[in-house]
């Protein structure tokens, strides 16, 4: 097959997140500047690092790797620029600490697997989100303590990404045919997952953490595909599947009042609600403003919008695009390069987090450490 240049999700969304939200401290002032000592990732493939990587996964063949490794990496993302240290996978289980941690694995999921289990929906894996608190339990009490007199004010001084963890909830249950009101029922389950690991956190010393939505999945290739329809009713003036964007407005929507009782009962922590939704939507709304072609994936065979279930982004029959950064999406699930560098640099610098992230980049004197 003709190897191409990957732009996927391997250099993706958290990715961008990190580096955005270190060039804007290096390009402010002194006094305004965000100095987070490290980043502590929790999620799914939207950030592993590579805690996925001893697993057969089809992210793990060509073409994934091939735009900054030059060949197939055993990661699901990387950050190269900016003098960066890449955010290490917490299963590698060397030289981890220093700088952070990611515990993010692809296909994890907010809820355990025997939530699925019970409703009948298979689950590849079972890398929920407690599994990925205890592990960030062990590298304090195998690391920090042992090692760092200062952890608990490295911990309060580090950006704390919780997600975007959720979507494979959803995911798994809409993939074989789950309704729309069934899956609804679902989304307290998510939302009190998501609450109480970010409770946890913070009362293991966080103070700054950012907690993602869902991006608008009724403009997904995946999605399309499996639930395409005649009926033009179904879809929005961009083609997307209404009905599926609703249901992630809906569960943004709570997920934000979630937040705001956090709030409530943590004045002293910063959480940020992180609109991966409204800063991804103008992409789709007017694609070709950002140089895009439209709803198709990069990387896939077959169908009006490139993806097929069956043979997907990695399979040796399948070839990818000549220039992925004309997509907004790249295997039907993920997104491309271009498209994550667009939507992080309007969560960081952009109207898409709430408070806003700059805000955060003024010390208080009364605390100690970053607050708004």
């Amino acid at each position: 097959m003709r190897f191409v240049r990957e732009e996927a999700w391997i250099r993706n969304l958290v990715v961008f997140l990190m580096i955005t939200c270190f060039s804007f401290s290096s390009s402010s002032s002194k006094s305004e500047s965000c100095p987070y000592s490290s980043i502590f990732s929790f999620g799914d493939s939207l950030a592993d690092t590579g805690n996925l990587y001893l697993s057969p996964n089809y992210c793990f063949f060509p073409p994934y790797g091939q735009t900054f490794f030059h060949h197939v990496s055993g990661r699901c993302s990387d950050a190269d620029s900016l003098g960066i240290p890449w955010v290490k996978p917490y299963l590698e289980k060397k030289n981890i600490g220093g700088g952070g941690t990611n515990f993010a694995v692809a296909g994890g999921t907010a809820m355990e697997s025997s939530f699925f289990e019970e409703r009948g929906i298979p689950v590849k894996t079972n890398y929920s989100l407690s599994v990925q608190l205890n592990w960030f339990k062990e590298l304090l009490s195998t690391i920090y303590h042992s090692s760092s007199p200062g952890w608990d004010e490295d911990v309060k001084k580090s950006l704390f990404l919780v997600g975007e963890i959720g979507g494979n909830d959803f995911n798994h249950a809409f993939m074989i045919g789950k309704s729309a009101v069934e899956v609804r029922t679902y989304v307290p389950h998510v939302i009190n997952a998501i609450s109480s690991i970010t409770k946890e956190l913070i009362g293991l010393g966080a103070r700054t953490l950012m907690v993602p939505g869902n991006l608008p999945i009724g403009c997904s290739a995946m999605y399309l595909t499996v639930y395409e329809t005649k009926d033009e009713n179904e879809y929005d003036e961009s083609g997307c599947l209404k009905w599926l964007n609703e249901f992630a407005e809906y569960y943004n929507h709570e997920l934000q009042i979630e937040l705001d009782k956090i709030r409530e009962l943590h004045p002293h922590a910063n959480i940020i609600f992180a609109d991966y939704y409204n800063a991804a939507l103008p992409l789709y709304r007017d694609p070709t403003k950002f140089g895009f072609s439209g709803l198709k994936a990069c990387c896939g065979m077959g169908g009006p919008y490139n993806f097929n279930a069956s043979v997907r982004c990695g399979d040796p029959s399948v070839i990818a695009c000549d220039d992925p950064s004309k997509y907004i999406g790249w295997d039907g699930i993920h997104l491309t390069e271009a498209a994550y560098k667009l939507i992080a640099q309007a969560v960081i610098k952009g109207p898409y987090s709430l408070p806003p992230f700059s805000s955060l980049c003024l010390t208080n004197a009364n605390f100690g450490y970053f607050n708004i």
